[in-house]
């Protein structure tokens, strides 16, 4: 179903009704921001939620969350009015995200680094995370490459935001980028740094970021133009020139197939259930990483946005970027699978030893800056199309060449929380990934 077709659940009219009797100055302060008693995400968050299409699952209920003071209570009365009335369309969901995206991008609260630094990092969370997820990457950032980089942790993707889907994400990341820029009118080059989900919708946002070279003029123009002014230059995201894109235990290509789930342990019955069933748990970016969605008929969302289409121009923006990393769990990530964070097909897995390279990386114990496209061509036909839908995912996606590096906690104490060792979700809880942060930063183009 597509988001701006989602309807609100007539239960939400007492919402709407209390809402009519505060007075109309104090309302629209509250959509502007202006409210010192309500946060402008969290209030739209709790009203998005009512509106899933799914259970909308909070996890702060299943952690035994007590109902906070001043949340809004069903009136069965004027449920009751609500119902008999007539329904009200609901506001156009575009909308809803860039009012999402304006608001997280005017605040300065989750940003750090000099005013002289002219490289915007955008840090990205995943699913029901949040910009303090990226808190300690951000300080490391700004400590080990002073005056150079200035940081945004993304805030417009929170808690059950997440559960919108990866389109509806990516427009309000694409959004809350634009604020950020426009603000600091210094910036020059920009790079982003993602985490699970996170790296899906940055790259659906970069499709909407994406400019085109400014020397692509129209063909009455060309002959007037030298050959050096005919060769076509890197396009820009958001104005800016592209230089790092860095995704950190992202599915690529989707949680769908043998093991990329792996906390269901490979089982078909498991992984075919849970495909049916997400959408319950985690609403449209359920379907979004299982590929069931197929809204007005067009393929998953995922498929396309391995090429450039009439939703975004993905492909050019990826391929815009100087340099594309994935950095991926080789076991213990019970959240992502190593064959989607790599961007690798399962015969494409290499043999490796569960032990560093680096003393100074104890955790990464591969490194590869090549294409495994380019390395292995001899699949059978049959294996290509058991899968259809993944293959032409990763034949799309490494059109363009891709930095892969293989992360393995397998002497951490903490291993089994591979999954958010790898971002340092958590610190010092997680600090056992401190050294693949290190590693971003160490091989990060400034």
């Amino acid at each position: 179903m597509p988001a701006s077709s989602r309807f609100y659940t007539s239960a939400t009219c007492s919402l709407a009704s209390a809402s009519s009797r505060s007075p109309p100055h104090r309302r629209h302060a509250s959509v502007m921001g202006q409210s010192p008693s309500a946060p402008p995400a969290r209030s739209r968050s709790r009203r998005r939620s009512s509106s899933h299409p799914g259970l909308g699952l909070d996890l702060g209920f299943l952690l035994g969350r007590k109902p906070r003071p001043g949340d809004e209570r069903l009136d069965l009365a004027n449920w009751m009015r609500c119902f008999l009335s007539q329904r009200l369309p609901p506001p156009s969901a575009e909308a809803e995200a860039d009012a999402e995206g304006k608001a997280a991008g005017s605040c300065e609260e989750h940003e750090v680094g000099g005013e002289e630094a002219n490289h915007l990092v955008v840090m990205v969370n995943g699913l029901y995370g949040s910009s303090e997820d990226w808190k300690f990457a951000a300080e490391q950032f700004v400590k080990r490459l002073p005056g150079k980089v200035f940081v945004h942790r993304s805030q417009s993707n929170h808690s059950k935001l997440t559960y919108d889907g990866v389109d509806l994400m990516g427009e309000r990341l694409a959004e809350e980028v634009r604020q950020v820029v426009q603000r600091r009118r210094n910036l020059r080059k920009i790079s982003f740094v993602a985490h699970s989900l996170g790296g899906l919708v940055t790259r659906y946002a970069i499709g909407k970021l994406y400019e085109p070279a400014m020397n692509e003029t129209s063909s009455l123009d060309t002959d007037k133009l030298s050959d050096e002014q005919k060769t076509p230059s890197a396009g820009k995201i958001a104005g800016l020139e592209p230089i790092n894109f860095i995704a950190s235990a992202t599915p690529h290509l989707g949680s769908r197939w043998n093991k990329q789930l792996p906390f269901l342990f490979g089982v078909p019955l498991l992984e075919r259930t849970a495909a049916g069933a997400a959408h319950f748990i985690v609403g449209r970016t359920g379907k979004h990483l299982f590929l069931t969605d197929r809204d007005d008929g067009k393929p998953p969302l995922l498929v396309r946005m391995v090429e450039d289409c009439d939703d975004g121009k993905f492909m050019s923006a990826l391929r815009s970027f100087k340099r594309r990393v994935a950095y991926a769990n080789v076991t213990y990530d019970h959240i992502v699978g190593w064959r989607t964070s790599s961007i690798r097909r399962q015969h494409e897995l290499p043999k490796l030893k569960l032990s560093a390279n680096d003393e100074k990386y104890p955790h990464v114990i591969n490194v590869d800056k090549g294409n495994s496209e380019d390395r292995q061509q001899e699949e059978s036909v049959e294996a290509s199309l058991a899968d259809s839908l993944e293959e032409r995912m990763i034949r799309g996606l490494t059109q363009v060449s891709w930095e892969r590096v293989d992360v393995c906690f397998h002497k951490s104490w903490l291993r089994y929380n591979a999954h958010n060792n790898i971002q340092v979700r958590i610190h010092p809880v997680n600090s056992d990934g401190e050294d693949v942060i290190y590693h971003m930063i160490d091989n990060f183009l400034v």
